[in-house]
């Protein structure tokens, strides 16, 4: 056996140290802050069951997988006096027949059918956060603890139940903005990216796996693998890995959405665009040239897709202070902007400012509109290096053709030419940039004849960045990050 090779653990569960004991009951409303009709405190650990009983009044004892309606009351004074150690408790109602609070419907889950893979007792109790709170103080009262942020979750991830990127998905489907972002999350929490990650995994490791072959075995005629196959093999990796991370641009704008500038001379019709893809009246519309002064911004859905349009000021040579400021405002909006739409009027000639507009334009995704075409249009311009879309902000003409250039711009039909698991998650994005640097690192030293052992090293180095994704050798303080974004009950 040769001592020198590289000596690497593939798969283990990671360690995770911040919580003080992940085996003790947590609680924690589970609903969002604020009143409403309903609202819920989860109770997981191997004593949700003995910490919800006494401060519940039931017909039927709790089953699994069964709702049962009954009543919240205070805990029996003998209960909350002695605790689950015997000590002290709350101050109760000392009556033989306990108060009651609210109705509330429990349901039972038994491990490992739950979310965390525990005992897992929900209450849905009326949205009142004074009642929420004190099915929290009982349960706290009775020996649970109250849980972090994501603990839930993190349970959930550490117990095997959802690996790393589901995990990452619940807190996207959480912070979904459009029905097209959750369906994705949503993809993504059933294991899509795992999934398109699991296959290429695999030929990493059965190439790692024969050069260790080649190197402890090379006194029993176990051949190593020629220069060329082990090429082969890279490129079968790294070729999946590439289309993977070119995926990341259309999902980061999946993810967090884009910023729409519109832009043009004054009293070319931005505000009604605006206006019409709002679908509202949230700009002010004057036939007064220069009405709009300052940046007016709203977040619209297209094709599921969060936009967030900004309307700007009109360009042109400022007649005071306040029109200036906002012509510069206009100018930022547009370098600041992830897509452009330059606005023109079709009833004239294109002008000078038109056409020093659009060489500002230059070099950024942008849209030409040609507006106000219920008037006499003119024809199109010289901007041929653009496409122009012919619309009229009043009649409402163009305005659905208008929608599909700016979602072809985004990346096609609600993401319909996107193979599912595509990356959505900046951090997803770097490891597997750091996967496929370590691949060429390891194509250089096929090249340069650079001794199996050594080539291993490159091997690992690209296989580690792909367990970091879905945590299989994920270290505590990515952990941290991850779950200390979650929301506290979940």
């Amino acid at each position: 056996m040769n001592d020198k090779r590289p000596t690497t653990v593939i798969y283990e569960r990671p360690v995770y140290n911040r919580r003080v004991n992940l085996d003790d009951t947590i609680v924690a409303v589970a609903t969002p802050p604020g009143r409403g009709g309903v609202g819920v405190v989860r109770l997981s650990g191997p004593d949700a069951v003995r910490i919800a009983t006494p401060m519940l009044r039931l017909k039927h004892d709790l089953e699994p997988g069964r709702a049962l309606f009954g009543e919240l009351v205070e805990a029996s004074a003998e209960a909350a006096r002695l605790g689950p150690a015997g000590q002290q408790g709350a101050n109760v109602p000392t009556s033989s027949a306990p108060q009651r609070i609210d109705e509330v419907v429990v349901t039972f889950f038994l491990k490992p059918h739950s979310y965390t893979t525990d005992d897992v007792v929900e209450i849905s109790a009326h949205g009142s956060p004074v009642v929420l709170q004190h099915i929290v103080a009982l349960c706290v009262a009775g020996g649970a603890r109250l849980a972090e942020p994501g603990e839930f979750t993190m349970r959930a991830f550490l117990n095997g139940r959802i690996d790393l990127t589901q995990a990452e998905a619940v807190r996207d489907l959480i912070d979904s903005q459009t029905l097209y972002q959750a369906k994705v999350a949503a993809q993504q929490l059933e294991g899509a990216l795992s999934r398109r990650l699991q296959p290429i995994k695999q030929k990493l490791v059965e190439l790692i796996a024969l050069l260790e072959a080649g190197i402890d075995f090379a006194e029993d005629d176990v051949s190593v693998l020629p220069g060329a196959v082990i090429l082969d093999h890279i490129s079968s990796v790294r070729g999946p890995l590439e289309q993977l991370s070119a995926s990341f641009a259309y999902g980061k704008i999946v993810h967090e959405g884009l910023t729409l500038a519109i832009v043009g001379r004054p009293n070319v019709g931005k505000s009604s665009l605006f206006n019409r893809l709002v679908e509202r009246e949230r700009a002010i519309v004057t036939a007064t040239p220069g009405t709009t002064r300052d940046l007016v911004s709203e977040t619209v859905a297209i094709g599921g897709i969060p936009v967030k349009l900004v309307d700007t000021a009109g360009i042109r040579t400022a007649i005071d202070e306040a029109e200036s400021i906002g012509i510069q405002k206009s100018m930022e909006a547009l370098a600041d902007a992830d897509l452009v739409l330059i606005v023109l009027d079709a009833s004239q000639e294109e002008s000078a400012e038109d056409a020093e507009l659009l060489r500002h334009a230059e070099g950024r995704p942008a849209i030409v509109v040609e507006n106000k075409t219920d008037l006499a249009a003119r024809g199109q311009g010289s901007g041929a290096r653009y496409k122009r879309i012919l619309t009229s902000a009043v009649t409402g003409e163009g305005i659905d053709a208008l929608r599909s250039e700016i979602l072809r711009h985004i990346g096609g039909e609600s993401g319909n030419s996107v193979e599912a698991g595509f990356l959505t998650n900046i951090r997803h994005q770097g490891l597997i940039a750091d996967s496929i640097t370590a691949l060429d690192a390891a194509k250089n030293a096929v090249l340069g004849k650079i001794p199996h052992e050594m080539l291993l090293l490159d091997l690992y180095s690209a296989l580690r960045p792909l367990d970091a994704i879905t945590g299989a050798t994920t270290t505590d303080d990515v952990l941290n990050l991850i779950f200390s974004t979650f929301c506290i009950g979940k």
